[in-house]
């Protein structure tokens, strides 16, 4: 079975929305500075408010440009959500959360690692590991344009 996850860059970035050099320059919540890793969310929507939750308001008004990841089944790890870490979700991210991410590109078990979503913790976000060998089977696709409604601030 195929699924898909969504990531939503910068107009700007878009060149670079799969590279990992964003997460490696500043860490995420699944890993710590220094290695680079993809995130996506389970939805458009989803992805819209992960990034909007860590938007300036400055940059709300930009363009955005929606990318869709397409995966089979078999290409995707799940974390269990009973195993995570008991301050896997406070802010900023602990080390805790950034270790169990790091130890899963460091595996390299699978492409494509299935977390819960924070904001949502019933949701699910992906992280991709841009380093697996099968990356270069995941399908990429450029969407389209999006901009956030001026409403939200």
């Amino acid at each position: 079975m195929s699924l898909s996850a969504w990531r939503l860059v910068r107009a700007e970035q878009t060149d670079h929305a799969f590279d990992g050099e964003g997460a490696r320059l500043y860490g995420g919540r699944w890993n710590p500075p220094g290695v680079p890793t993809i995130y996506a969310a389970g939805s458009r929507a989803l992805a819209a408010l992960e990034v909007l939750v860590h938007l300036p308001r400055a940059l709300r008004g930009g363009a955005f440009v929606l990318h869709r990841v397409e995966f089979d089944e078999q290409a995707v790890e799940v974390i269990d959500p009973a195993s995570l870490p008991a301050d896997w979700s406070v802010y900023p991210p602990p080390s805790s959360s950034q270790a169990l991410g790091q130890a899963w590109l460091a595996r390299a078990s699978k492409p494509v690692l299935r977390v819960p979503s924070v904001l949502l913790p019933e949701e699910s976000n992906f992280l991709l590991n841009p380093r697996h060998p099968a990356f270069a089977a995941l399908r990429l696709q450029r969407e389209r344009f999006f901009f956030f409604d001026p409403r939200l601030g």
